[in-house]
């Protein structure tokens, strides 16, 4: 089984590679395809058809996207919704034209309308108007599900989609403004502790529910959905909606999560949230009925998950140091 794995150095991807190395490491037959962008520009069309062509692969996990937190979205949109169309329809066409059978999607839980009933089902796509801040991204990610229905329904192909809630884990991006809210807390509180601050400042009221999921329980999901029958994903789905919701099926709030990035990192001074700045969606739950009834539920607990990512945070900090 051949399988290009595009994304590969982002944190989902780099998750899921690690699980299917493990797999080809414990006797499964696999011979995993990766391309670095400098390696290959997915915005690229003659590039990508030049590389499907070549490399024929059997399956593709698609887990390569233009990403950011609530700043970059605001700041960059046409960067967001041109290189992730580009990418989707890049990579999903050329992949039909070399006969790729069998391909995943990665999306995104922004799909949804912002004021959708929680919590969110699969069927809230396209029944209400979208959150301003994240529209162009979540437009392109909704395409891309657009894209593989559409190429199932006329060509026969078995192209799938994973919905994944705000993820986090080792290989987060941490940078202090591009960042999502989990890893843009780590680092805030980590040089809270650092500094001894006495006070650190959030954005927003606190209020906001927000769900998290562990990257590597995304990654086991995407392969479990990825590896289901023809009969049985066809069963729990429909022909023009098709994509599953992934998450933990449980929310906090940001105030919350912020206690919860405060005691793991041993910050111990006051926390104060500035209610000028954007809140973004009032609650994001993902309905994950879907994926229980196929026989799949995330495993790791918020607190732990958080620990494990900012001693991964920490020790990645001192190897950057070393290295300088």
């Amino acid at each position: 089984m051949k399988i290009y794995v595009a994304g590969h150095r982002g944190m989902v991807g780099g998750a899921i590679l690690r699980q299917l190395q493990a797999r080809r490491d414990a006797g499964e037959n696999l011979e995993l395809i990766t391309r670095t962008s400098a390696e290959l520009d997915l915005t690229d069309q003659t590039a990508v058809r030049m590389f499907m062509q070549a490399e024929q692969p059997d399956q593709v996990i698609l887990a390569a996207a233009k990403v950011g937190g609530i700043i970059a979205n605001n700041s960059y949109p046409a960067q967001f919704i041109y290189e992730n169309l580009m990418i989707e329809c890049n990579v999903i066409h050329q992949a039909f034209d070399a006969g790729v059978r069998k391909l995943l999607q990665l999306g995104s839980s922004c799909i949804y309308p912002k004021l959708a009933d929680q919590p969110m089902r699969e069927d809230a796509l396209l029944t209400g108007t979208l959150e301003p801040t994240n529209e162009p991204y979540a437009v392109a990610k909704i395409a891309g599900i657009k894209l593989c229905e559409s190429y199932n329904r006329q060509y026969g192909t078995d192209y799938r989609s994973v919905m994944p809630t705000n993820l986090y884990g080792p290989g987060d991006n941490f940078h202090p403004e591009n960042s999502h809210v989990l890893p843009a807390l780590i680092r805030r509180f980590h040089q809270a502790v650092q500094d001894e601050v006495s006070e650190v400042v959030i954005w927003g009221t606190g209020t906001p529910m927000r769900e998290f999921l562990h990257v590597d329980d995304m990654a086991a999901a995407s392969l479990f959905v990825l590896g289901l029958d023809t009969e049985t994903y066809q069963r729990e789905t429909q022909e023009m909606l098709s994509h599953i919701n992934v998450g933990s099926g449980t929310d906090v709030s940001i105030r919350e999560l912020a206690e919860i990035v405060a005691r793991v990192t041993g910050y111990q001074g006051k926390l104060s949230f500035d209610a000028s700045k954007p809140d973004g969606a009032p609650r994001k739950l993902m309905d994950v009925s879907r994926l229980a009834r196929l026989g799949w539920t995330a495993q790791t607990p918020l607190e732990t998950g958080v620990r494990e990512t900012y001693e991964w945070f920490k020790a990645q900090k001192l190897q950057d140091l070393r290295a300088k």
